[in-house]
């Protein structure tokens, strides 16, 4: 009977632990999820190059 509860206690254990590690990979993945729709949400917002609207210099005429 010793050795069941201890084969209780160890599964419980290891159940929680599952869970813990679960949690935790699900907040690390929904952080970068968030980064990344931050990334995309900037780069839609602005190009990575500024371009210039007018030439720098007039023309010659």
């Amino acid at each position: 009977m010793f050795e069941y509860e201890i084969h209780r206690t160890r599964h419980a254990e290891l159940v929680r632990r599952a869970d813990e590690a679960r949690l935790a990979r699900d907040v690390v993945q929904a952080r970068r999820a968030e980064r990344r729709r931050a990334r995309h949400a900037a780069a839609e917002t602005e190009s990575h190059r500024p371009r210039q609207r007018r030439h720098r210099f007039a023309r010659v005429a």
